[in-house]
């Protein structure tokens, strides 16, 4: 495939850029993913391994530490001043990696990049009436209506260099997939870390920013090398031949082989992320399908048949080699607001399921097409093929449609929402179920349901969520929160299917940080002593 222009140019400034110090860096970690963080620009895509990457080279105001609980990143503290203002005092002699101050107006510049019709992060800021610098260290948030966890919702909230992104022409994100920009090649912000070399699908090296305000571990890396291995064979064998210091994801077949090999060890822990289906019922008709004249999937009998033929037992047993938590619900354990009293899947039962399809008027099924990243999540298209043939049960011919996650976010994503049928994982950002109804499930109103690429509509939904975000009372808003997952699993616009677990490999010695949430925090790295 040819390369744009202004992207070859990118990764040869990158190959140039190499200063002498970073070569000669005295302590490298290596690591391997199976997929690419897709953008240098925080405000392109709103996916974990993107936003995880460039958390160590843009920081928020609030972050979180190890144990999830938030702490100061470039705000020193924040406090609601009347029921609809949070203000933000700054940390004092912050510089961005070329050396420039940071100073509010960045914060005001970065609110509204993302708030552009061409930012993914938009719904981030939903909350947001009006951001406002009080003097160069003090910044102000007015929000539409009282808001109690603001300060959670504001961790993705990756700040840029307002001189940067104007020098660079590129004080607007560009639509993922639709064109190129600086920013989606180059990253420069105030975090621990530097890239200064980025090939994109290949490897992207950082190292250490002398600049950064804390102080990191005398054991973490001076360098970090992130190198995409989409093949599992490949990433494991660079594992065990010593090529990588650690590799995320683990195929699940090839644990028990890591686990006895010399040298490694397997780290696990339950993840927050939600593995879902999700369905177009907002189309009149479909855009793949063999039925012309209507949309087969606004019938609710036909997705509550999907959601009965589809095993989900069978999947986390022989796909994910029980490495999956069976769901029911849009949110899980560790997420406020879950309820394990509603987390119960109904039996797979493909008799009612033929049932269901016969009298919506479908006894011998129709054709649809199926989208799935096959580099994103662990196990992602052998998901995707298991729940093909558990659908053809019903007579629901499946095209399967399995591709790399670049392209797959740009097809299903605004603006066109390519696709009829998905798979998706979310984590909740602000751990919080609210986060997951208003990205997922609100309706698409430029803000609210950004994510919500199947394009559901429930009005009653739609009033609880807002009801919700400026709910104070924990129990009335526990209460809320049960009634909009009844709602959903009423209404079955979405399939949930499971939460997997976090599987990393690490040679012996190393030690890196696992969170719920999927993040790889490069400030957690420490290496062997005496390296």
């Amino acid at each position: 495939m040819k390369l744009p222009r202004l992207a070859l140019l990118g990764l040869l400034m990158g190959a140039a850029a190499v200063p002498a110090a970073a070569r000669a860096a005295t302590t490298t970690f290596r690591w391997a993913n199976n997929g690419d963080a897709t953008a240098m620009d925080p405000d392109t895509l709103q996916e974990t391994v993107q936003l995880s990457f460039l958390a160590n080279i843009y920081e928020p105001l609030v972050q979180r530490n190890r144990d999830l609980k938030l702490e100061p990143g470039l705000a020193i503290k924040w406090r609601q001043v009347s029921p609809t203002v949070w203000r933000f005092d700054l940390r004092p002699g912050v510089k961005f990696q070329d050396g420039t101050p940071f100073t509010s107006a960045d914060v005001v510049f970065s609110v509204h990049r993302m708030e552009a019709k061409t930012s993914a992060m938009r719904a981030v800021l939903g909350m947001v009436k009006e951001v406002r610098a009080v003097n160069p260290l003090t910044v102000e948030f007015v929000t539409k209506h009282p808001d109690p966890i603001f300060p959670q919702e504001q961790t993705n909230l990756l700040i840029m260099s307002k001189a940067w992104c104007e020098k660079h022409d590129t004080t607007v994100p560009v639509v993922l997939g639709s064109g190129q920009n600086y920013a989606i090649l180059h990253a420069m912000g105030t975090g621990p870390y530097k890239v200064i070399s980025r090939q994109p699908g290949s490897k992207t090296i950082a190292v250490r920013n002398p600049l950064w305000w804390g102080k990191l571990n005398p054991r973490a890396p001076d360098r970090v090398e992130f190198d995409v291995i989409g093949n599992d064979s490949t990433r494991v064998a660079a594992l065990l031949s010593g090529q990588e210091d650690m590799i995320y994801t683990v195929p699940p077949q090839d644990m028990a082989r890591i686990a006895h090999a010399s040298g490694v060890q397997v780290i696990e822990h339950p993840e927050l992320r939600t593995i879902y289906l999700a369905l177009d019922v907002w189309r009149p008709q479909l855009l793949t399908s063999n039925i012309k004249g209507k949309n087969p999937l606004q019938d609710i009998r036909v997705r509550r048949a999907f959601a009965l033929a589809i095993d989900e037992d069978l999947i986390a047993k022989r796909v994910m080699l029980g490495q999956a938590h069976p769901t029911w619900l849009m949110w899980g354990p560790g997420v406020n607001g879950y309820d394990p009293k509603l987390d119960v899947r109904p039996k797979t039962n493909v008799a009612e399921a033929k049932k269901l399809m016969d009298e919506a008027g479908y006894p011998h099924g129709f054709t649809i097409g199926l989208d799935c990243p096959d580099d994103r999540y662990v196990m992602d298209e052998q998901i995707c093929t298991a729940v093909s043939a558990m659908l053809g049960r019903i007579g629901v011919k499946v095209n399967l449609d399995a591709q790399t996650k670049a392209k797959f976010f740009a097809k299903i994503a605004a603006p066109k929402y390519d696709t009829d049928f998905y798979l998706l994982g979310w984590t909740p950002s602000t751990y919080d179920a609210h986060n997951v109804l208003y990205s997922l499930l609100g309706t698409r109103n430029g803000e609210r349901g950004e994510i919500n690429d199947g394009g559901y509509s429930n009005p009653k939904l739609d009033a609880l969520i807002e009801k919700i975000g400026t709910e104070s009372n924990e129990t009335a808003r526990d209460k809320m929160i049960d009634d909009a997952a009844r709602i959903i699993q009423h209404d079955v616009p979405v399939i949930p299917l499971h939460q997997q677990v976090i599987v990393w490999a690490v040679r012996k010695g190393y030690s890196v940080a696992q969170l719920a949430d999927n993040t790889f925090p490069y400030r957690y790295i420490r290496m062997p002593a005496g390296k």
